[in-house]
């Protein structure tokens, strides 16, 4: 199967599915139909089937889709067997709620440090999660490929080009600036206001009917 073959818009979708197999195995649920994964992840059963056939994981007509098997294959997919270490960039309030939540349940990805300019949090731990001078990110980053930003705007784009020479694979941008990286680092922009708007813009004009 070459990775690449896969639509950006079905990688994104990947994670969603896995975490809701993932939730009916535990419960020891054998298997799902389209129509009980579009209704649990929001995404039509056309599309769910569409993405699946990439994979060559299609279900049954009357039976749906085997959990296990799936589970297992996009366990796979997805790397989920491997945990991925990431770096927060910015203990502010989003920052701290990041350290609180820290991805650990049903994912493969967890922070291991934290970066920051005040002083008062330098040196401590958050959720186990040690805290250090972003003056020593060169110096603690290490192996670590991706980061976090959630700096204030003005010090993004300086920051980034920090991380870009430190030799960073990827950013998760939560701030609202747009920074400028070499394409061969890949920047996913999330600005929460946008994403709000957004939602607003199409609870108006694309009301769901109930």
């Amino acid at each position: 199967m070459d990775q690449n073959k896969i639509p950006q818009a079905t990688a994104k979708r990947l994670p969603l599915y896995y975490r809701f197999l993932n939730n009916l195995n535990h419960q020891g649920k054998k298997r799902v139909s389209s129509k009980e994964l579009s209704e649990a992840v929001k995404v039509d059963s056309a599309t769910i089937r569409r993405d699946f056939s990439y994979f060559g994981a299609l279900g049954k007509k009357g039976y749906g889709y085997n959990v296990e098997y799936l589970l297992g294959f996009f366990r796979k997919t997805l790397d989920q067997d491997e945990i991925t270490d990431v770096a927060l960039i910015g203990v502010g309030n989003l920052g701290t709620a990041f350290l609180h939540y820290n991805f650990l349940k049903n994912n493969n990805t967890r922070i291991v440090m934290a970066f920051d300019a005040d002083s008062k949090k330098v040196g401590s731990k958050f959720g186990g999660v040690p805290i250090y001078h972003i003056d020593d990110l060169e110096d603690k980053m290490s192996d670590v490929e991706v980061a976090i930003l959630t700096v204030p705007s003005e010090e993004a784009q300086s920051i980034a080009n920090r991380l870009v020479d430190d030799g960073i694979s990827g950013i998760l941008n939560f701030t609202p600036a747009r920074i400028t990286v070499p394409p061969w680092i890949r920047v996913h922009h999330i600005d929460l206001a946008v994403e709000l708007q957004a939602l607003v813009y199409f609870l108006k004009h694309y009301p769901l009917k109930k």
